[in-house]
């Protein structure tokens, strides 16, 4: 045998150990977990980093990585800018960067660029929080843009944040949003509508816009959340939510197929929404804002749901709730992680049964949503400190100050992409692996 085709066979093995891209927020498979293995259980800010790259400034948006290429949102501090770039996943070196805008932020909680992009490997979609919609090619060539917030007005009391999804050749975005103005923001000569968008990603053209009604009131109409696609018995469905609210829509129309939404009966006008929805095979959970309880719904629906649609509720609020981070569904299990009671928890879909939870250690508090891989399940604190747990037994294996002294409000997701871990602080995009 010659040695290139033994080489070329050596190749075609090791890369078939590793799943390959993490395209958007929540990974290949739209629920925080990817099929990574090889994942490394400990490092250090020198042991096991492949490469790191100082950032211009901070930015909550989680990387998404495409073959050789890691895409990023980010503020420019200096500049007080809105930037996309595009990083060399060997190296880490910046292979291109664009201003979108000037301005980072309207409020001290957060920025503009706290939504996370989108890539098909033909495209890369980002979108910012003042409504900038912007796609380039990966070679960083600017293709159409579109500014939201000018369409339609953006009535949000924070900063707006959700992210763009590709699925199926169609990109979508939502906007749930009061129907006043709020702080001078949104139309005030009519009313403001909430909407979920579907728009083809080479062009840009609104291929269909589904208005979303609600009951809901004042802030409980805004929603931070991210659609979601979910497969149920060979349905294709996008999952919605937000307006007290959740709701399933069909992708190529936009049609709304169910609706449940009983958290809120008073309809209190405070309860804003930032977990997006996550599915098991059939079991769609729902984290009711603040400290409330967590709803599961059993899919399969159709119209409007009452409470039979319900499979359990967290009695367990103690540790089982999650006003801002999105769960995990991995290993047929969904694992919850509640920033408002520091706990990681991991839950049985069916039953609500929480087979282990764990109060999370130091002082700072957890937004990030958790990664679930490799047996193991990767956090990240404010302060850019990273806690390793594994799935199993809810042990921690390791704790790891990735932050500097000044990180604070440190929120990216880590992600796993070609057997390697890409962990965002305010100041530094690391890549980690064995």
């Amino acid at each position: 045998m010659k040695r290139p085709f033994i080489l070329a066979l050596i190749a075609s093995f090791t890369s078939g150990l590793f799943a390959g891209n993490w395209s958007q927020w929540r990974g290949p498979s739209f629920n925080g977990s990817s099929p990574e293995t090889g994942l490394p259980s400990t490092w250090s800010k020198s042991e096991h980093v492949v490469w790191k790259t100082a950032l211009p400034g901070e930015s909550a948006a989680t990387p998404v990585v495409w073959d050789d290429k890691v895409f990023l949102s980010s503020t420019d501090s200096e500049a007080d800018s809105l930037l996309a770039m595009c990083l060399d996943r060997g190296t880490g070196k910046v292979l291109w960067s664009k201003k979108i805008n000037d301005g980072r932020r309207q409020d001290s909680r957060s920025d503009y660029s706290s939504p996370s992009p989108a890539t098909d490997g033909n495209v890369v979609v980002f979108f910012y929080g003042n409504g900038d919609l912007v796609t380039f090619d990966l070679e960083g060539k600017r293709l159409w843009q579109r500014k939201v917030q000018e369409e339609d007005g953006f009535a949000f009391q924070w900063t707006f944040s959700s992210s763009p999804v590709l699925f199926e050749g169609k990109l979508y975005l939502q906007v749930l949003q009061r129907d006043t103005p709020v702080r001078g923001r949104g139309a005030s000569n009519r009313k403001n509508e909430s909407y979920l968008l579907a728009m083809d990603p080479k062009t840009g053209k609104t291929l269909w816009k589904h208005v979303r009604p609600s009951q809901a009131q004042a802030e409980s109409l805004e929603s931070f959340a991210t659609p979601m696609p979910f497969t149920f018995r060979g349905q294709k469905q996008l999952l919605i939510i937000g307006g007290d609210d959740l709701t399933a829509h069909d992708p190529a129309t936009g049609k709304e197929l169910w609706r449940w939404g009983t958290w809120n009966p008073t309809r209190i006008g405070h309860w804003r929404h930032v977990p997006s929805p996550i599915a098991s095979e059939d079991i769609i959970l729902v984290c009711a804002p603040k400290r409330d309880p967590i709803y599961a719904i059993k899919a399969g629906g159709a119209g409007l749901l009452n409470d039979r649609a319900v499979a359990w509720v967290s009695k367990e609020t103690r540790v089982l709730s999650s006003d801002v981070p999105t769960p995990a569904y991995y290993d047929n299990d969904f694992f919850v992680l509640s920033d408002v009671r520091k706990a990681l928890s991991r839950v049985e879909p069916k039953t609500g049964r929480v087979k282990w939870s764990l109060e999370l250690p130091g002082q700072y508090k957890y937004e990030a949503s958790p990664l679930a891989a490799d047996g193991k399940i990767y956090l990240m604190s404010f302060s850019g400190e990273v806690v390793v747990v594994g799935a199993g037994d809810g042990k921690i294996m390791s704790r790891i100050p990735m932050g500097s002294g000044s990180d604070n409000l440190t929120r990216s997701s880590i992600i796993a992409a070609h057997g390697q871990l890409f962990i965002r602080t305010n100041q530094q995009l690391f890549c980690i692996a064995k």
